[in-house]
């Protein structure tokens, strides 16, 4: 099994930046791709970005490319979410989610494990 803890997540006006980490322990991490996924309130859980497990490939939903980017360290057992130029449509309770097939997943039903996930909310 792996557990998962995000942190990092907080208040930001429009147009600023958060880092999102999440820290994995358990088996090895480097036995995972890992994603983020996010849920408005109301609305229902979405996909965000993943790695691989290599970290050589990532993959992002349309609505943060350009803006966001993942990345993981596999030493220390982390993967991070760079948010920048951020936009009150961004808030959300942000998801960490470890997944240990091959390949990069957008479904959250391929992830096997889940965090309790880091709210971030943006201003206008």
């Amino acid at each position: 099994q792996v557990q998962v803890v995000e942190s990092g997540g907080g208040l930001v006006q429009a147009g600023g930046s958060l880092r999102l980490s999440c820290a994995a322990s358990g088996r090895t991490f480097s036995s995972y791709a890992m994603g983020w996924f996010r849920q408005a309130p109301g609305k229902e859980r979405e996909f965000v970005a993943a790695i691989s497990r290599s970290g050589l490939s990532t993959y992002y939903a349309d609505s943060v490319k350009g803006r966001f980017t993942i990345s993981r360290d596999d030493p220390v057992g982390a993967v991070f979410l760079q948010m920048n130029s951020l936009k009150p449509d961004d808030t959300a309770v942000y998801y960490c989610a470890a997944d240990p097939g091959y390949g990069i997943n957008a479904t959250g039903i391929e992830y096997d494990y889940w965090g309790q996930g880091t709210q971030v909310t943006v201003s206008s």
